[in-house]
């Protein structure tokens, strides 16, 4: 579309956190990608610039205009040299790699991916796909993916890609989003029903979970947070999955159980408020589309009177339903609404979140050189 058009809920928080705190790499998503093989740059390049001439959301920029967000779509061909290539040493690679990777993005003027080739030698490479949230999120790397390998297979062939047109775009989207909520004003809007289930289920909440923590929290978020990984075995993996399919429930509830049940015997209490981060791609026209769909529930546990495990999934899967059936309404005006007590020491609604990567995979091939990420 030529027209300038509003952003959706999720990028206006995300516009209003640039404007407060400036360009930061706050909301960068990297995928860094290493191959062994010989890689054409320029090829890469034009691939590239397919690449967002296909996706409206990777050249779409956020000024300010009478005084209000817009959404500008640059031209097809404004992508066309977004490849930096960086000559190094094996050992300069890693700082290389991290200070690219938090570049501070700014929405207003700059096109939302980068992406840098680090050569480290004629057959060494690893490349940098950084994509700002405002224009993406974890499922949309896959599509990311497949449709920058299947342009540069092209374009090392000296064609130009032959892919089917995408059926939408993000902005139609965007203005799908705003005519499906409808008028928040409205009581028969989706919106307003919608909320209204929120601020039965949400009344009351805690503002924080106690939790015996090592240190306080800090006076103000600081983002560094650190990784603790836990690996699964696989025997543990089927039970839970032999159990999920025994109660009827998922994977993500008996994990969510589980983890609400943790937290209570941490100390937590017995109203357990936990984020769910959850896809919000409701239509399959959207499934192939690079843009930030993405929205987060609030599913509240409760897990007083001593239940069974089985006991807690029933509540669970009982919140979980009707939460997914109302999932529409953006977090963000979700807590516009409720206007909890804030604090810069922590998130509004809850502070544990709990994620199942269930996104397609992203496998990366480039002219028959796979990538390890």
């Amino acid at each position: 579309p030529d027209a300038p058009v509003p952003l959706s809920y999720a990028q206006r928080r995300l516009w209003f956190l640039h404007r407060l705190e400036g360009p930061s790499p706050t909301y960068n998503i990297p995928l860094a990608l290493r191959f062994s093989g010989t890689l054409d740059p320029e090829a890469l390049r034009a691939a590239i610039g397919d690449l967002v001439a296909r996706h409206e959301s990777l050249r779409t920029v956020f000024p300010r205009r009478a005084r209000a967000a817009q959404q500008i779509i640059l031209p097809p061909d404004s992508g066309r040299d977004l490849l930096t290539v960086v000559e190094l040493t094996p050992d300069d690679l890693a700082p290389a790699l991290g200070k690219a990777a938090r570049h501070p993005f700014d929405i207003t003027t700059e096109h939302p991916l980068k992406a840098t080739l680090f050569t480290t030698g004629p057959t060494d490479h690893v490349l940098l796909l950084l994509l700002h949230h405002i224009a993406g999120d974890g499922w949309s790397m896959a599509p990311l993916s497949r449709d920058l390998a299947a342009a540069y297979d092209a374009r090392s062939a000296g064609e130009e890609p032959q892919w089917t047109p995408l059926p939408v775009q993000y902005a139609d989207y965007t203005l799908w989003q705003q005519q499906f909520l409808g008028d928040p004003t409205d009581p028969d809007s989706t919106y307003s029903r919608q909320l209204a289930y929120w601020r039965t289920q949400l009344a009351d909440l805690p503002a924080e979970i106690p939790l015996p923590l090592n240190h306080p929290r800090p006076e103000a978020t600081t983002y560094q947070g650190d990784m603790f990984p836990l690996q699964i075995p696989a025997d543990l993996h089927q039970g839970l999955h032999a159990l999920a399919g025994d109660t009827g429930t998922s994977l993500y509830m008996v994990v969510q159980a589980g983890l609400a049940a943790l937290l209570t015997h941490l100390g937590a209490g017995t109203d357990i408020p936990l984020g769910s981060p959850i896809a919000g791609r409701t239509d399959q026209a959207l499934d192939d589309l690079v843009g930030f769909f993405v929205n987060t529930l609030v599913l509240r546990t409760d897990t007083s009177g001593d239940p069974t495990f089985r006991e807690l999934l029933t509540r669970v899967r009982e919140t979980d339903l009707a939460a997914w059936s109302h999932q529409d309404l953006p977090f963000e005006q979700l807590v516009e609404a409720l206007n909890p007590a804030r604090s810069t020491a922590r998130h509004p609604l809850f502070q544990t979140l709990l994620t199942l990567d269930n996104a397609p995979e992203r496998h990366f091939t480039l002219a028959g050189n796979p990538a390890r990420t």
